[in-house]
């Protein structure tokens, strides 16, 4: 006769993305490397649901067995309204990306971003620091406030954000408050002066977009620059900086380290981005 904890070892755990579409996520490939790699039985698949049918695909969640989901575009956040509890963080960000179904039934919703943001600087500059001096953010969508929200938590003194629609800089401003300000888009360039850390968070130089129209002549030359996009990883920004002997951060880190805390919940293991990892989705880009 199985006890609980035989079964509970040799319990079959399932975890997915939600979103429509997401035919082109990398996620099942970082979650299901790290089910491999710790030895555990689990799935992470996709999960694409129509926007009409979210809060029906949630409720179900606990039904089906699984032990949780990730949430991407359209549904983060929209599904805040729908589980049942929500970090204060992911409320302050106004999105959650993570859900994990609790001991009841009930669902929590965090948002790993932030997270994932730091740990991907960490990892490159382990000595960094985000107090040391004043950040320039480009862009003000969901990525920009998860970043700003967890560089308020990690000391940033002054946070300039620079949007090309300026409402949605100064809604962001407004809404997160603290030490964050929007700068009008036509004076990004001085946003840059004294800064010790810049931030683009638009789709700007990504593949198929234009670069990001940004001179770096005011930025100083001990400031980290840092690109959420990925593809490619040395974006033109990252190389126009680099050239001029700033330290870079592609965004490639960021994706890896925000699926650490939800694989954690779900599997109760911790995982590592290791460099087999990394080039395990870098194939896939």
């Amino acid at each position: 006769m199985q006890t609980n904890k035989t079964m509970e070892h040799s319990r079959f755990i399932l975890a997915g993305l939600m979103g429509w579409p997401v035919a082109h996520s990398r996620s099942p490939n970082i979650h299901n490397h790290w089910i491999a790699e710790h030895g555990l039985r689990g799935a992470y698949v996709l999960l694409p649901v129509d926007p009409a049918n979210l809060a029906q695909a949630l409720r179900a969640l606990p039904v089906l067995g699984f032990a949780g989901c990730n949430l991407t575009i359209p549904h983060k956040v929209a599904a805040m309204a729908l589980v049942d509890s929500v970090e204060p963080a992911a409320r302050r960000i106004g999105a959650i990306n993570t859900v994990v179904v609790q001991p009841d039934g009930s669902l929590a919703g965090s948002n790993t971003d932030g997270f994932g943001y730091i740990q991907s600087l960490l990892a490159e500059v382990p000595n960094w620091r985000a107090d040391v001096g004043p950040v320039a953010v480009m862009g003000a969508g969901g990525a920009a406030r998860a970043v700003v929200v967890s560089l308020i938590e990690q000391g940033a003194p002054e946070i300039r954000v620079c949007n090309r629609s300026p409402g949605k800089a100064q809604q962001l401003a407004v809404e997160i408050g603290g030490p964050v300000h929007a700068v009008p888009w036509q004076e990004r360039h001085g946003a840059l002066a004294g800064a010790a850390l810049l931030v683009n968070t638009t789709s700007q130089g990504m593949s198929g977009q234009p670069p990001l129209d940004l001179a770096l002549d005011g930025l100083p030359a001990t400031a980290l620059v840092s690109d959420l996009v990925y593809v490619p990883q040395d974006t033109p920004l990252l190389a126009a900086a680099r050239a001029r002997g700033n330290r870079c951060v592609g965004g490639l880190g960021m994706l890896l380290h925000q699926a650490r805390p939800g694989f954690a919940a779900w599997f109760g293991q911790m995982p590592a981005v290791t460099p087999a990892l990394r080039a395990l989705v870098e194939r896939s880009l």
